[in-house]
């Protein structure tokens, strides 16, 4: 019967240092990919169309033309 709980207490998460580091491990690089994956869409769909077509006044230009 000690056997038993030896073998159980080996597959535990929180006795077995080795599989439950291993586990911490592989959620923070899961958890590192989904931030940047989210910061590059998120770049992405609010990046810089380009410039836009703006209509300017004639009187308020460098060299200004009045009617």
């Amino acid at each position: 019967m000690p056997q038993q709980i030896i073998e159980d207490k080996e597959k535990d998460f929180a006795y077995s240092w080795v599989s439950s580091s291993r586990f911490l491990w592989y959620c923070q690089i899961f958890v590192v990919i989904a931030i940047v994956l989210s910061a590059c869409v998120a770049l992405y769909t609010h990046r810089y169309k380009g410039k836009p077509k703006v209509n300017v006044p004639e009187s308020t230009l460098y060299s200004p033309t009045y009617k």
